[in-house]
Parts: C-alpha cells; sequence; structure tokens
C-alpha cells in the first residue's frame, strides 16, 4: 500500500463573494448541510480540493489526526490490517461521506481510494473553530458520528450472525439504500469494489462472495449485467434471504 500523490486543485482564495461550495453536487447530503448559502465562505476558507488515484492511500492506520475528509467523488475503503496479517475493510465510502473523523490524536485505519476519489479536505483545528461559530455544524458531525456507530453494531450482526449468503444479501441491500440517498437507481447498482474487497469486509473469502453471486444469479434475484454492474430483480426475495431486511443503516463517516 503507498500514500496517493495528492494532486491540490486551485486553492479558493477568502472573501469570495460566492462560494465553489454553493455548487457542489454533494453538499445537500454532507456535513456542510448545516450551513446557509451566506455562511458556506467561512468553510470554503480552510477546504482544500485533493485527488487521489486507485489504490493509493489518503491516510495510514497512526498518522496523525490533523484533517477530516469529505468524499466528493468516487469510492474509497476504510481498511485495518490484524495481528496475523489479514485485512479488514470495515466500510466503503461514495459521494457526501465523511471519512477520518477520529477519538484519538492518530487514525486508527487506513484509508484507500477504490476509484480515482477527489475529496474536501478539512484542517481539524479549523472546523472545530468554525463549530464554535457555527453550532449547526457541529451537530451535524456528531449526528453523523452517531450513526456510524449504529452502522459498526449492525457490521458486528453482519459478520458475527448470518451465513454467506444472508452477508451478501445484507450488503446488496446496503448499497442499494446507499444509491438512493444519493438520488441513483436503487435496482442498478455500481460495484467498483472487487470480489476479495467485498469478502474482507463480509468475513469472507473471495471464492465464497463469488458463489453468493452465481447463487443469486441462477434464482434470479439478481442480473450480473458486468463486472462491476448488477441490477436487482427481486428485491423482496434479497430482503428476505438477507435474513431481516434491516441491514441499510447508511455509515456516512468512518470513525477512526
Amino acid at each position: 500500500m503507498h500514500r496517493g500523490t495528492i494532486l491540490d486543485l486551485p486553492k479558493r482564495h477568502p472573501g469570495e463573494v460566492q462560494s465553489p461550495c454553493a455548487a457542489c453536487t454533494v453538499r445537500d447530503l454532507s456535513i456542510c448541510s448545516a450551513l446557509k448559502p451566506a455562511q458556506l465562505t467561512s468553510l470554503t476558507e480552510i477546504v482544500t480540493d485533493i485527488s487521489i488515484s486507485p489504490g493509493q492511500a489518503v491516510f495510514f492506520e497512526g498518522d496523525p489526526a490533523e484533517h477530516l475528509f469529505v468524499l466528493r467523488d468516487g469510492c474509497a475503503r476504510v481498511c485495518k490490517v490484524l495481528a496475523d496479517g489479514r485485512r479488514m475493510i470495515t466500510g466503503f465510502f461514495f459521494p457526501s461521506d465523511i471519512v477520518g473523523l477520529a477519538e484519538d490524536v492518530t487514525y486508527a485505519y487506513s484509508c484507500e481510494a477504490v476509484t480515482r476519489i477527489s475529496l474536501c479536505r478539512f484542517p481539524r483545528k479549523s472546523l472545530q473553530s468554525l463549530f464554535v461559530k457555527f453550532p449547526a455544524l457541529e451537530q451535524r458531525v456528531l449526528s453523523v458520528a452517531t450513526n456510524e456507530l449504529a452502522a459498526a453494531q449492525d457490521q458486528m450482526v453482519l459478520l458475527g450472525r448470518k451465513t454467506a449468503s444472508e452477508k451478501l444479501a445484507s450488503f446488496l441491500l446496503l448499497l442499494s439504500s446507499r444509491a438512493g440517498r444519493r438520488n441513483a437507481r436503487r435496482d442498478e447498482l455500481f460495484l467498483p469494489m472487487s470480489r476479495n474487497d467485498i469478502g474482507d469486509h463480509l468475513g469472507l473469502t473471495t471464492e465464497s462472495v463469488s458463489r453468493c453471486f452465481t447463487r443469486l444469479r441462477k434464482q434470479e434475484i439478481i442480473r450480473l449485467d458486468a463486472a462491476h454492474t448488477i441490477t436487482i430483480l427481486d428485491r423482496d426475495r434479497l430482503m428476505a434471504l438477507s435474513g431481516s431486511g434491516d441491514y441499510c443503516i447508511e455509515p456516512s463517516a468512518a470513525v477512526l
């Protein structure tokens, strides 16, 4: 794993009358939604646009937790290498999701780009100063962190109490729910991650993931349209197969 080459896009200038954040396609879904249009300039003054290539790291486990990131485009994964060398992917993140919330002075996990990603990078200290000025922003971040804790609890149930087929069905329902949140089609899913990535997230081997996809296809519950695209054909049966149908908490941040 290598650290990504961070490409800083043009820096925004303090005092701009029209904040570039106002035109952001994910602003209404992320923490920025807590601010009124006239307040966005304060956020603009502390943010840097960055771009990371596929397979490269945004930050590593143990790095100083100096920044918080909002994903604007692409897909990222948050992972941790266990003592025995196995990799555990704790979540996948999409546009509007937040990565980098930390309870300590260092990140407890690593964040990598699955596809090419674009992010807004906020210095933690500057963001904390804005919390004093705009309490609604702090409340929004707290809400995101609380939602992430609920998602982590669901992940524990997913890994500990479900079969391989139930895990994959639950995972697809989660992605469907999150696609709907981004106003994308809920039954046509883009899966940019590899089968190996999905296995490391669900606690399955790559072979088990492939067999489960094949089983769902043969049962005509899903259709495999391409290497990274599937269509949900029978949502009711997929929900029944998931074991509960309730694994749809939408983690919009990684508490690191």
